[in-house]
């Protein structure tokens, strides 16, 4: 995804997005983690904290020089994802709107 204004992906997608990576990858840092889901730390930083409430993400942190943060899914993110998430993108998939068709449904 693009930081174009017209790109925008509803939150329900950034979530499966991030558990998909993080099964992908078993383990990243927050940075990785935000940078390959194509996210704004300070803007979605509440929907990681989230998904570690609700147990679909667990979280640890290693001190060192400085505090790194980690995330890895968890069984729970891994059922949500598969019994949820997937069936949802299933009957509601994700469109590639471009900039000119977004432009368009505005001025109508």
């Amino acid at each position: 995804m693009s930081g174009s204004p017209a790109s925008y992906r509803d939150r329900i997608y950034i979530v499966k997005d991030i558990i998909m990576k993080l099964v992908e990858y078993g383990e990243l840092n927050q940075t990785a983690l935000v940078s390959f889901c194509g996210l704004n730390l300070k803007k979605h930083r509440s929907i990681l904290e989230e998904l570690e409430t609700n147990g679909l993400v667990s979280r640890r942190e290693m001190e060192g020089k400085r505090t790194v943060t980690f995330y890895r899914p968890t069984q729970k993110g891994l059922e949500f994802c598969r019994n949820i998430l997937d069936p949802y993108e299933r009957m509601f998939p994700r469109r590639k709107e471009d900039s000119h068709t977004s432009a368009m449904l505005i001025l109508v």
